[in-house]
C-alpha cells in the first residue's frame, strides 16, 4: 500500500500530464477535468508508483538546479535520460555515477521543476 505521494502544481496542468508523459515515461492513471475541460487532478504512475497533479502557479523563483523534488528509480537511466531530453527536457545535470553506486541525471519539466532520475533504490 502506498503512504507518500509527491503533489505538484503547474500554470496548465494538461500540457504537464502530456509533458511527464513523453518526456518522463509516466503514465496516466486517472484525469479528472472541470466543467471547462482543464485538469482539475490527476493521478501519473511510474511503476506502482503515483505522483498528483493539478493546476497552480509557477514556482515564484526557478528552483536551483540541484533543488529536486522528487527522485525517480529507473532501470534504464541512460535510455530515460535520452528520452527525456528529445522530448525536450531540460537537462541540467547529465548522466553521472555517484560514490554510492547509483548512475544518475538531473532535468527540469516545462514549469521549470526538478527532477531527479537514477538507479539508486533504498
Amino acid at each position: 500500500m502506498r503512504s507518500i505521494y509527491p503533489v505538484l502544481r503547474y500554470p496548465d496542468a494538461r500540457a504537464a500530464v502530456d509533458f511527464l508523459r513523453s518526456a518522463f515515461g509516466l503514465t496516466v492513471h486517472e484525469v479528472h477535468e472541470g466543467p471547462d475541460g482543464t485538469v482539475r487532478h490527476a493521478q501519473l504512475g511510474y511503476g506502482d508508483d503515483l505522483v498528483m497533479v493539478g493546476p497552480g502557479p509557477a514556482p515564484a523563483t526557478r528552483p536551483a538546479d540541484d533543488d529536486y523534488r522528487v527522485y525517480v528509480a529507473v532501470d534504464d537511466v541512460d535510455g530515460h535520460h535520452e528520452r527525456a531530453r528529445a522530448a525536450g527536457a531540460e537537462i541540467v545535470r547529465v548522466l553521472f555515477d555517484t560514490d554510492y553506486g547509483s548512475r544518475d541525471y538531473v532535468a527540469r519539466d516545462l514549469a521549470g521543476l526538478v527532477w531527479s532520475f537514477g538507479t539508486y533504490r533504498p
